[in-house]
């Protein structure tokens, strides 16, 4: 009967030095249950923002020989602002996507390695949700490409 106690005593105290438990300590309490979003709990978090009214700007971007422009890095601006606001590029085969808010005038300047500077203005204000854009890249005068 003696061998019994002491299997169930090394038993428990096995257990508790694998929990990071020493002799002596107690295991703690099971983590209470995730509680539901209370309104004053909710307050503490940023509010979240809803693309539902937002204007997609998706585009693709052109060489001068028609062949996809990978790595153009493209500037979204307000119309009549000189600071941009959003910045992306387009990917591998020369297409890009991005998210603004609609309701404004926007500008959209295409920059890439030896190619000239080209911008489009878009109406965010149309309450259309998406506009196409396509660029197409010419040589910048003078210099390498």
């Amino acid at each position: 009967m003696h061998r019994r106690w002491w299997i169930i005593v090394l038993a428990t105290a096995s257990m508790a030095t694998s929990a990071g438990l020493s002799a002596g300590q107690e295991a703690p309490a099971a983590p209470e249950a995730a509680k539901p979003a209370t309104p004053e709990s909710s307050s503490t978090n940023k509010s979240k923002h809803s693309h539902a009214n937002d204007l997609l700007i998706r585009g693709t971007v052109f060489d001068n020989r028609g062949l996809s422009l990978s790595g153009t890095r493209l500037r979204i601006r307000r119309a009549g602002e000189k600071k941009t606001r959003w910045e992306t590029q387009s990917n591998s085969r020369g297409d890009f996507a991005i998210r603004v808010p609609q309701g404004s005038e926007y500008e959209v300047a295409a920059e890439a390695k030896g190619f000239a500077t080209q911008s489009q203005a878009i109406n965010g204000k149309s309450g259309i949700a998406e506009e196409k854009v396509i660029f197409h890249m010419e040589p910048a005068s003078g210099g390498k490409r």
